[in-house]
């Protein structure tokens, strides 16, 4: 299913500001599965469909698969969250999240890092 800009953008600024009030109540220091319930819950709870753990397939040019990722989100069948509980978002951190949407042939994502003091959030379209 795709969206256009502008319902993308409604969309992911009220994702970022669930995720800023769960980050304000729950603060850094916990697990990534802490978050990622607990974001998929107060999503459930705003209206939206939320998948957890949602399987993507990376695949060769003939379809043979090479390998499978397991995103920590998929909102309402289009958009990707993956969840951290880092110090900071790394390089490494966008990369994978890059993969995620070129493996499910995606257009938008967000990283979210909920372990550091100041919450962290990247929109990434491929």
């Amino acid at each position: 299913m795709t969206r256009d800009d502008a319902a993308i953008k409604s969309l992911c600024d009220q994702i970022r500001q669930i995720a800023y009030d769960l980050h304000a109540y729950l603060a850094h220091g916990h697990l990534e599965k802490v978050y990622e319930n607990g974001l998929a819950h107060r999503l459930r709870k705003a209206g939206f469909q939320v998948v957890q753990q949602h399987p993507l397939q990376v695949t060769d040019e003939d379809g043979t698969v090479l390998g499978d990722y397991f995103a920590d989100l998929l909102v309402d069948g289009f958009l990707i969250i993956e969840l951290k509980a880092a110090k900071a978002i790394a390089p490494e951190h966008l990369a994978q999240v890059l993969g995620y949407l070129r493996a499910a042939r995606m257009r938008d994502a967000l990283l979210i890092n909920f372990g550091s003091p100041t919450f962290e959030i990247k929109k990434l379209i491929l």
